[in-house]
Formats: structure tokens, sequence, C-alpha cells
């Protein structure tokens, strides 16, 4: 007669491995490295903050430095961007240029955001007769043309890095604030909420504890991108004479000043043109990265 060897403890057949011990933690995923793009955009972003903050830090020569004698220099290891109609050097002009231009980008971003989130939130969040006058009046601000409207305030209010500000902020404020409401209504209409109300919570409590920090929550991202965007529409205003007027170096005006010259000394447009793209570029790929860190509930 054959004796059966006993199972084994734990196992899930007669004979059969025990598995492992049921209280083991599960591995967790590795951390995926930054990737190059983003090391880039932020090194570049760290570069320009450092040009705002200390710009002789960088800069090789004084930018407001008239030598006649060395006008329209192309780029050379003396002068690394060349030099402009007036012997200026014109990286030390752009680093220079960096401060004002930025402070035109982060302001207007600002504006346009805190727009943004009084008329979304008006638009989510008040009444039936409120939000469809404040539904209408977002539609057609943002039918109209940007860039004409832009104009328009400049025309009204005259040509300075303050006109700036409010010509973009005003501009660009319209689209966000279609964001804010769908992100409000988005949030408005959660399990969280209606488990909330369920609790008993007021209404504004429930609008200031769970709507609204989720809701504001990816403006995070989108500021960050709106700044290399405004400073691109600052530079197309500057290009088109409504800008920063000369001799100030910052960036709008000098793809403005650079205009008369562009068969002749095409990096005086070129050079100024390539940093706004390098920095809007890095700005947006950070914007991005900060986004999708949020979207799937990493810590950023």
């Amino acid at each position: 007669m054959t004796v059966l060897d006993p199972p084994a403890v734990g196992s899930g057949r007669p004979g059969g491995p025990a598995p492992g011990p049921a209280s083991a933690a599960p591995r967790r995923a590795p951390r995926r490295r930054p990737s190059w793009s983003l090391i880039l955009s932020i090194a570049v972003l760290a570069f320009f903050a450092i040009a705002a903050i200390l710009p002789t830090l960088l800069a090789t020569h004084d930018p407001f430095a008239v030598e006649l004698t060395r006008a329209l220099r192309p780029p050379s290891w003396q002068h690394w961007f060349g030099t402009d109609e007036s012997g200026r050097d014109l990286y030390s002009r752009v680093v220079h240029g960096t401060r004002e231009s930025l402070l035109i980008g982060v302001g207007a971003a600002a504006l346009a955001l805190v727009l943004a989130i009084v008329l979304g939130g008006l638009a989510a969040l008040a009444g039936r007769f409120t939000s469809t006058v404040v539904d209408r009046f977002i539609e057609i601000v943002f039918a109209f043309p940007l860039l004409l409207l832009a104009l328009l305030v400049v025309a009204i209010l005259g040509p300075s890095a303050m006109t700036g500000v409010l010509a973009i902020g005003l501009s660009t404020a319209p689209g966000y604030a279609r964001m804010v409401r769908g992100q409000i209504l988005s949030a408005k209409n959660a399990g969280y909420v209606e488990a909330a109300r369920a609790l008993g919570h007021t209404r504004a409590r429930i609008i200031g504890r769970h709507i609204l920090p989720n809701a504001m929550r990816p403006l995070v991202a989108i500021f960050t991108m709106a700044i290399g965007q405004s400073i691109v529409w600052a530079s197309g205003l500057a290009f088109l004479g409504l800008g920063v007027p000369p001799p100030s170096p910052e960036w709008g005006a000098l793809l403005d000043a650079g205009r008369p010259y562009v068969l002749q000394a095409g990096w005086l447009t070129f050079i100024p043109g390539l940093v706004i793209l390098v920095l809007a570029l890095a700005a947006t790929i950070t914007g991005k990265h900060i986004q999708n860190r949020l979207e799937n509930g990493e810590g950023a």
C-alpha cells in the first residue's frame, strides 16, 4: 500500500510548491527619468531667469554703448550675435532685454488667468441669468480676432510695456475662461461633490473646499505655457511697431529695429526671433510635463 505524501502547507494542490508570503509588499514601478527635452527646457528657463535677475553676469558688453565703426558686423567670437546698426552688441542687448520681455510675458499670462478665473467661475457657478450673460460675453470676445483686439488696446493707450501686458492679457483671457468654465463644470459634477452635498455641506464650503481646488489644479501648467505664448504675441505687436519703443532691448523691439536690415543683416531679426522661439518652446515643454504629472496623479 502506497502512502501519499501530505500536502504542503499553504499550497493550492497536494504536493504543490508553497506560495510566497501573502504579506509581501508589491514591487513599486521604477520611477522614469526625466526626458532630455525636459532637462534641456529647465536649463533654458534657468538661463533666462538668471539673465532677467542678473543680466550683467551674462552680458559681455554694454548693451547701450554705440560704436558706429562696428555697425552691422556678423556674429563672431568677439560679438556672439553680431552688432546692430549702431554697433551695439546684440547678445548683450538680448540678455538685458530678457527682464522686460519676461515681465510682459508673466504679467500678461497672470492677467489673462485672473480674468479667466473670474469669468469662468461666474459662467459655471452663478445663477442662470448671470451665467448666460457671462457665457455670451465670453463667446463674443472670443470670436473677436485676437490680434485686432490687441491692436485696438494699443491704439487707445499707446505703445508701452504696460500696454502690451493689458493688450495681450485682455485678448487671451476669453480662451482661458472657456477652459476654466469647463474645468469647474467637470468638478461640479464629480462624485466627491455629490458626496459632500449628501453630507450636508454648504454651497460655499463645497465650492471652496472641493470644486475650486480641483478645477484650478491644471492652471499651473496652463500658466507656464501662457508665458511663452504671451511673449510671442508681444513680439508680434512690437514687430508691427506697436510694442516697447526703442532704444529698449526688449526682444520685440529688437525685431522691429532689425526689420529694415533683413536682407543686409539678417541676424538682427533671425537671432531675436530664435531666442523667442526657444523660450516659448521651453516653457511649453515644461508646462506639458507638469500637466501630464497632474493628470496622472503624480507629485510634480
